[in-house]
């Protein structure tokens, strides 16, 4: 019964028919060996994430990160920092701290906020209310399926517009050095290529941008269809919220 309704998908009706049309390119798999768990930190050879920076190569002019959960760490907000003042484009989005369903991920992040703003990386914050755009009707029945969940999932980070990963890695500590994690390095620049048109386009509204003010503070552009508004602390989050943060990010569970 279950195969069956999957063949009764639109996707997979429009597999069988031949009408989904394919992007071919190479690409290879990235992960993490499973004695990862029983290695000593440190034993690069056990883990995935050099072998990730290492098949997508040094960006250039752009580097776009998509990441659930996103607690750099000190070591990789000075590369994220070091990048864009080279002159790399580099733009991040996340989950809000309205957004996220983990608080101490977000006290994780929000330490390293001025350091990557001071720097010139641009900081997306996924709104609770976001949802995909309308798709055109030839849109939709060329590529239906697509979820409509207003939190964000998706880990996939891209490199110039000509490649893309896809996979399970959050760009944070428990992921680099305590979970098994894997994940498709794809060399295609229209896959990559469509990543950056839709942070150029979709993102901007369906996210905060976050700015850092002269005085030292930051500031929330919400974009939406009446104009933009500005917030000077989190937004759709109360004090208390607030408050439980700014508690997390004085405990020393960076690492975890």
């Amino acid at each position: 019964d279950y195969l069956e309704a999957v063949r009764q998908t639109p996707l997979m009706r429009e597999v069988a028919a031949r009408r989904l049309p394919f992007e071919w390119a190479d690409a290879h798999v990235v992960s993490d060996l499973p004695s990862k768990v029983q290695a000593p930190d440190g034993h690069e050879q056990q883990l995935m994430f050099p072998l990730l920076k290492q098949a997508m190569g040094e960006p250039r002019r752009e580097l776009d990160l998509v990441s659930p959960y996103f607690v750099p760490g000190a070591e990789g907000a000075q590369e994220l920092a070091a990048a864009a003042r080279r002159g790399v484009a580099v733009r991040v989005l996340t989950n809000s701290l309205a957004a996220t369903d983990v608080a101490a991920v977000h006290a994780g992040y929000a330490r390293y906020r001025k350091d990557l703003l001071a720097a010139g990386v641009v900081l997306y914050e996924l709104k609770p209310s976001a949802a995909p755009p309308p798709r055109p009707e030839e849109e939709r029945r060329r590529n239906p399926g697509g979820s409509s969940a207003a939190s964000l999932h998706a880990k996939t980070f891209a490199v110039d517009r000509s490649r893309i990963f896809v996979g399970s890695l959050n760009l944070d500590p428990r992921s680099v050095h305590l979970n098994t994690e894997m994940g498709v390095v794809i060399d295609s620049p229209t896959l990559a290529r469509r990543l950056g048109v839709e942070i150029d386009q979709a993102v901007p509204t369906q996210a905060y941008e976050v700015r850092l003010l002269h005085g030292g503070g930051m500031e929330w552009i919400d974009r939406g269809p009446e104009g933009e508004a500005r917030y000077r602390s989190e937004p759709d989050t109360g004090a208390l919220r607030r408050l439980w943060v700014d508690l997390l990010s004085l405990l020393p569970i960076e690492w975890l």
